[in-house]
């Protein structure tokens, strides 16, 4: 059975064009709650080192932008090792392109680092984050705009549209988790949105909703999804399932850990016998993305099993 290799792989670049710069890149919720707008643009002119040039189309969310702006600095960007010259815009010329854009305190319009807080549309599909850019999934037009713009929303406390989200959350959760073979792969990318839009919305949904998800031996970021959507679900289903990845051995500590910040959004205080139990035994090595060593983004830091207890367990 032929794969398609998912976008959760960086697509924007290579060794080749790597510098000895990096940061820490941050997740999507990051990015979103802290940007001022969300935008479709096009953009008209890069350089590599001063900025990017963008002619907005339309204003999705947020404080409205138009006609052209030049894109000069970042909001989010934590340096982690430099190589002398700043990092760069690695971006290319496109007719679309969405961004989530603020302006610092000096009125310099920006984007989260170099690397996030953009997607580009490639045959009606836009190139999409919802959880990290180092995991990118390719979704239509018409379900990101409408998927982002709600999240963008609830960030921003304001209204979005809970009819059409709770419509496609329930049709694309109530099929089986799809996987990368061709026939599955762009079912799965609308799942990957799906479950991260009830992550972002803190949306209560059944717990056997996403247990499917969380439970898929044979997909990781449907695993990591999956334990995410359990982040607002309440009962003891959701609870008992996440401590059980905990101590399975068949799961890579990168979803452990997110098992763990889902039991800290639940409040399950109630578990702190079984958690302080685990960390006797927890592994201290990190399991972080991966992907290549020369990826700017390399230091960006994910929590060991061992870190992500005792930091939960300080709190509790």
């Amino acid at each position: 059975m032929r794969k398609i290799k998912f976008l959760l792989l960086a697509f924007l670049f290579t060794a080749g064009s790597a510098t000895a710069t990096t940061w820490d890149e941050p997740w999507a919720d990051k990015v979103i709650r802290e940007a001022a707008s969300f935008v479709l643009a096009k953009v008209t002119e890069v350089d590599h080192e001063k900025g990017v040039t963008i002619r907005v189309i339309r204003t999705l969310a947020g404080k409205e932008l138009k006609d052209s702006l030049v894109i000069t600095d970042f909001y989010l960007l934590n340096i982690c090792s430099s190589s002398g010259h700043g990092p760069e815009f690695r971006m290319a010329r496109a007719d679309s392109c969405y961004f989530f854009i603020k302006q610092n305190e000096t009125g310099a319009y920006c984007i989260a680092t170099p690397t996030t807080g953009f997607g580009y549309v490639k045959a009606g599909q836009v190139m999409a984050t919802y959880r990290h850019s180092y995991h990118q999934a390719a979704v239509p037009v018409t379900v990101y705009e409408k998927t982002m713009t709600a999240i963008f929303q609830h960030y921003h406390h304001l209204a979005y549209d809970k009819t059409y989200i709770d419509q496609f959350v329930k049709e694309q959760l109530s099929q089986k988790p799809a996987g990368f073979a061709a026939e599955e792969v762009n079912i799965f990318f609308l799942q990957h949105a799906a479950l991260e839009t009830v992550f972002h919305l803190g949306m209560a949904i059944d717990a056997k909703l996403a247990l499917p998800f969380l439970n898929d031996s044979t997909n990781f970021h449907n695993q990591v999804s999956g334990a995410r959507a359990l982040a607002a679900s309440k009962g003891k289903a959701a609870t008992e399932a996440l401590l059980r990845v905990i101590v399975d051995t068949g799961y890579r500590n990168f979803v452990k850990v997110i098992c763990i910040q889902s039991l800290e959004k639940l409040d399950a205080r109630y578990t702190r016998p079984q958690l302080l139990e685990i960390t006797k035994t927890a592994s201290g090595e990190a399991d972080g993305f991966g992907g290549n060593i020369m990826d700017p983004r390399v230091c960006t830091h994910v929590p060991s099993l061992k870190e992500a207890l005792d930091e939960l367990l300080a709190k509790w």
